[in-house]
């Protein structure tokens, strides 16, 4: 198998793996270097992969809540899922687009860009603030991650 066609199948890997929810970056960049991408090249397409939903999700997610939250499976779960991200938003709501961008960029499970995406639409920042906050969010979060996965920073 020639080297260009194992880079790109590394680079789509890493960079699918950053669209899926609760994954990200977070897990997309320790995929991306274990499967042979230099840490810098994994951080771009997981950087570039995270942030191909969060237009998405902005532009839907108030009707797919309202659709689902008529099924009596789904309803109580979108309950839910609106009440964390509300919580989740009170540090946006004071802060606002500073305040987004922390939230997506602490690499902590129950952070990143979906839920970003998902705190501004509910809170109604409109997406072409939203999604520049989002994007340094995800950048910083890129970089924090890249750095451990590299081995630059010990966290023990």
């Amino acid at each position: 198998m020639p080297i260009e066609e194992t880079l790109f199948h590394e680079t789509l890997l890493t960079f699918a793996t950053a669209m899926v929810p609760v994954l990200e970056l977070r897990g997309a960049i320790p995929v991306g270097v274990a499967a042979g991408l230099s840490p810098a090249a994994a951080c771009v397409a997981a950087i570039l992969g995270n942030m191909v939903p969060v237009p998405f999700i902005m532009l839907l997610i108030r009707r797919i809540f309202d659709w689902l939250r008529g099924n009596a499976f789904f309803g109580p779960k979108i309950e839910r899922l609106e009440r964390r991200a509300h919580l989740k938003g009170r540090v946006v709501r004071k802060y606002r687009l500073v305040g987004l961008m922390i939230l997506v960029a602490v690499p902590l499970p129950g952070t990143g860009a979906w839920t970003g995406a998902l705190v501004a639409s509910l809170l109604d920042i409109r997406m072409r603030h939203a999604i520049p906050a989002i994007f340094a969010g995800v950048v910083i979060a890129g970089l924090i991650i890249t750095l451990l996965t590299a081995g630059v920073i010990h966290l023990f």
